[in-house]
C-alpha cells in the first residue's frame, strides 16, 4: 500500500500552535498541571471539586480530557550515578551512592515508573465563525487544497484562532480556581507530543526527529 501514515490522520498541518484539521476545524491543546488531592484536607478537596464542577457547568462547548501515560526510561539516570560512583574520591560518599544506585535497580525490577502527562483539548470550526454552512463553503473556495490537506484561507485561520485563543484562556482560568496550572502548546511541543503519541517506543527512550525550522509556524 503507497502513501504516508500521514494521509490517515485528521490534521492537516500544525499552524502557530494550533493543530489545523482536514475537516477545516481548529483544535488547541493545552497542557495541565497536577496536584496530590489525596495530601489536601476534606474541606479543601470538597472545595476543589465544587470549582471543578463550576468549571465543567461554565463550558458552552465541548472539550477533551488527555491522560498520557507514559514508561521512563532510567537506564541514562543509573548509567549516570556509576560514572558519579567511581568519579568519587570519598569513600563514604561512593558508598552511599552505590546505595542509592541499587536501591532504584531494585525498584525498577518490581515494576516500571511511569509519567503521566495532562492536556485538555479545546476545539473551534469554521462554522462558528461564520454563522453558516455557505460562508464556510466560500473560505474552502477562496484557498486550494494544500499537500497535507488543509484548506482554510489565512484570513479565515487568523479569526478562528483569535477565537480559539479566547476559549483556551479561559478554560485555563477556570482551571487556576481549581490549583491547576495550565500553558498552551507551541508548535514544536504538538510535534514533539504527537510523535510521542505514535512512536512510544522512540519516545521512552529520548529519541525525539529534529523538527526543521522551514516547518514551525
Amino acid at each position: 500500500m503507497k502513501g504516508s501514515s500521514q494521509q490517515f490522520l485528521p490534521i492537516g498541518e500544525i499552524k502557530e500552535g494550533v493543530l489545523v484539521l482536514k475537516s477545516g476545524g481548529l483544535r488547541g491543546i493545552l497542557m495541565v498541571s497536577s496536584i496530590n488531592f489525596a495530601l489536601k484536607s476534606s474541606d479543601e478537596q470538597q472545595a476543589i471539586i465544587y470549582q471543578f464542577q463550576n468549571f465543567l457547568n461554565s463550558l458552552d462547548f465541548t472539550t477533551q480530557i488527555l491522560v498520557y501515560s507514559r514508561r521512563v526510561n532510567m537506564a541514562g539516570y543509573l548509567e549516570k550515578l556509576k560514572n558519579l560512583e567511581e568519579r568519587q574520591t570519598n569513600d563514604l560518599i561512593r558508598a552511599q551512592t552505590a546505595d542509592y544506585r541499587r536501591f532504584i535497580k531494585q525498584v525498577l525490577e518490581k515494576g516500571d515508573i511511569m509519567s503521566k502527562t495532562f492536556y485538555i483539548v479545546v476545539p473551534y470550526t469554521l462554522t462558528e465563525a461564520q454563522g453558516t454552512v455557505s460562508a464556510t463553503r466560500e473560505i474552502f473556495r477562496k484557498k486550494k487544497t494544500s499537500p497535507t490537506g488543509s484548506r482554510i484561507s489565512n484570513e479565515a485561520f487568523n479569526r478562528a484562532r483569535s477565537q480559539l485563543m479566547q476559549r483556551m484562556e479561559f478554560v485555563a482560568i477556570g482551571l487556576r480556581r481549581c490549583q491547576l496550572g495550565a500553558v498552551p502548546l507551541t508548535s514544536p511541543e504538538l510535534i514533539e507530543m504527537l510523535w510521542a503519541l505514535h512512536h512510544p517506543d522512540s519516545a521512552e527512550r529520548g529519541y525525539y526527529p529534529s523538527i526543521m525550522p522551514e516547518i514551525i509556524n
